[in-house]
């Protein structure tokens, strides 16, 4: 398997396949990482290096993974420092904890074999075409990734190693079939209960309440009352959407003229190959096409690139940016024609050219739509920018009032109602818009008037200009204003305290053998036997199951609360044992064995961080 991993590695597609991704990192900016030129590292973990390389990759990985699961909210996460400070400190962790988990693994002598590995790379169904291992699609996959197939290999050793240890630490843990028996019939129990309910909202309406009273409960929660911080905002907002512009033939003319490379295909070529390992099999093959033989047929029996042989050797068009420099240097010009052995980099080679397409530019015609729509958006975006100019200096050179630039921008400004950090209107509604409001900058200092923001960009093609029309800081509402509230709040808590004491006086009857009296003379009766099982949410429910268990037809007594907040008498008569299907007896077990083995586990990480060595480097201290 390690062989096959090591051919395909070695493949000339997959030169040319690397050459694309390497260019593409190098455009994106993050070639460095691929081609050195830095010794820095991430962390060292008990001496086992953790490259910068390979922190920088798993972030991408991350962002990536995170940015599909959101969509467009995580572009607002993206852009608050902090977030990407943690999700950075996240990943760090991340690849620590595997470092020591597979270094503790290798300490147990836990190990991998080649066809384990073989196995699991032959199962995992993104490298299959039509339920079969596809190497083809295998290589491409392992090469988008920024990986051979060897460093895959390897890494999925490492992940299938640890994986053992995971496994090992989630096997400790068991229960007991005698175990699993008691526990789901506790879990399954039922209790019969009888409730009388007292009503505290009609105890509450009865509730005097003194002005002292009043002033005591304000003042001790005055922070119940506070009024929030409010905002009205006058705002002109510019739209690059909105400015539409107009593309004469002229314009068209120039932009086909300037950006022909845009429209034009690169001359391209095509190429068949026979890979060998030694000369003397590349000239073997030669041999047999000269005479005669069918290059397909010789490519499939006898060259060592698993990938182009599949194909008869066809390597695909090529443009010159991606041919091998010994295909460019076989001396081919004609169709047909077969090169002499060729020595590479991956070995030996025989090839042939197969076909060469001339380079061809679209005529206008072709593509005078698209360069319409083209000019007329950088047009738009021009005039979108000039005015952005213009009215940021207006609003800049009248700081009293957005008068300015109204005029400039040839729009009233729109008025909002009032509102807080907690309901931005709709059409606000952007992180850098909502900053610029809510910093602070643009109020007045003690009631005097505030001052017009910069021009604030949203999605690159939106802005907006804001001013705070009026500010109301945060205070507390006077007494007077909430006084209603607050005597609502004052009986109500009063009429829990009368409704407490009067179920706990009628409790210590019930528990004296003289509840009837008590129950009558308080207006109170049990009401309809009802059946409460554990997995109940409700406080009734939790009451019910902390009470002892009634003994000799004796029942059991309590005081809770409903759902309402009404303080009820609870009378537990009987207690049913309960039977669990098997099947949720099971999954029951595994919730209860999966929760102890994260627990474990957690600890075990713990522990080897404790005892490891664990030194960060620049990239990751920054």
């Amino acid at each position: 398997m390690m062989d096959s991993l090591r051919t395909a590695a070695n493949s000339l597609v997959l030169k040319i396949i690397f050459g694309l991704i390497i260019a593409s990192f190098i455009l994106t900016g993050v070639s460095s990482y691929l081609i050195g030129g830095n010794d820095n590292y991430a962390a060292k973990v008990n001496g086992q290096e953790i490259a910068r390389g390979q922190f920088e990759n798993a972030v991408a990985s991350e962002r990536s993974r995170q940015q599909q699961q959101m969509g467009e909210s995580f572009s607002a996460l993206a852009a608050n420092e902090n977030y990407i400070k943690s999700m950075r400190q996240q990943v760090l962790n991340r690849l620590i904890d595997e470092a020591l988990l597979d270094q503790y693994a290798k300490s147990l002598g836990l190990a991998v074999s080649d066809d384990q590995v073989k196995n699991a790379i032959f199962a995992t169904q993104a490298f299959q075409d039509n339920g079969k291992f596809d190497s083809q699609r295998f290589s491409g996959i392992v090469n988008q990734m920024g990986m051979s197939t060897d460093q895959y290999a390897n890494a999925l050793r490492n992940q299938l190693t640890t994986q053992q240890l995971v496994n090992a630490v989630v096997g400790t843990e068991f229960m007991l079939p005698g175990e699993t028996s008691q526990l789901a019939s506790l879990v399954a129990q039922q209790r019969v209960v009888r409730e009388a309910t007292i009503d505290v909202n009609a105890l509450a309406a009865k509730q005097q309440v003194s002005d002292q009273e009043l002033n005591a409960y304000y003042e001790q929660h005055k922070d119940q009352f506070v009024a929030p911080e409010q905002f009205r905002v006058s705002y002109i907002k510019m739209d690059a959407a909105s400015m539409a512009e107009n593309a004469s033939d002229a314009d068209i003319q120039s932009y086909y003229d300037q950006h022909k490379e845009l429209f034009t295909q690169p001359e391209r070529v095509r190429y068949s190959v026979i890979q060998s390992k030694t000369q003397s099999d590349a000239e073997a093959a030669l041999a047999d096409l000269k005479k005669g033989a069918d290059f397909a047929a010789v490519a499939k029996f006898r060259s060592t690139d698993i990938i182009s042989a599949k194909n008869g050797g066809d390597m695909g068009w090529l443009e010159a940016s991606t041919t091998p420099d010994e295909l460019k240097n076989a001396g081919l010009k004609e169709k047909g024609q077969l090169s002499g052995v060729i020595k590479s980099s991956v070995g030996f080679l025989v090839a042939r050219l197969d076909d060469v397409q001339a380079a061809k530019t679209k005529p206008l015609s072709d593509v005078r739509d698209e360069i319409a729509a083209k000019v007329k958006q950088e047009k738009a975006l021009d005039a979108y920018y000039a005015l952005q100019q213009k009215v940021s200096d207006a609003a800049s050179n009248d700081n009293e009032s957005l008068a300015g630039a109204e005029q400039v921008a040839g729009v009233k400004a729109v008025e909002t109602g009032w509102f807080g950090r907690d309901n931005l209107p709709p059409e606000l509604n952007f992180k850098p818009v909502a900053d610029a409001i809510f910093d602070g900058s643009l109020v007045g200092q003690n009631g005097t008037p505030g001052s017009n923001s910069d021009v604030i960009t949203v999605d690159g093609d939106r802005a907006f200009v804001v001013r705070v029309s009026e500010h109301k800081p945060e205070a507390t509402k006077p007494l007077a204003d909430v006084k209603a509230q607050v005597t609502a709040l004052v009986q109500h808590e009063k009429a829990v305290q009368q409704a407490q004491l009067d179920a706990n006086k009628v409790l210590a009857a019930l528990k004296a053998g003289k509840g009837d009296e008590a129950m009558k003379s308080a207006g109170l009766s049990f009401g309809a036997a009802q059946t409460l099982t554990r997995t109940g949410q409700d406080p009734l429910s939790q009451t019910a199951f902390n009470l002892p268990l009634p003994q000799k037809g004796k029942a059991s007594y309590g005081v809770g609360n409903d759902m309402q907040g009404n303080v009820v008498l609870v009378s537990l008569d009987d207690v049913k044992e309960g039977s669990m299907p098997e099947e949720q007896k099971k999954a029951m077990v595994q919730g209860i064995t999966q929760n102890n083995a994260q627990i474990a586990f957690e600890a075990l990480l713990s522990s080897l961080r404790k005892e490891a060595k664990i030194k960060l480097g620049d990239v990751a201290q920054q």
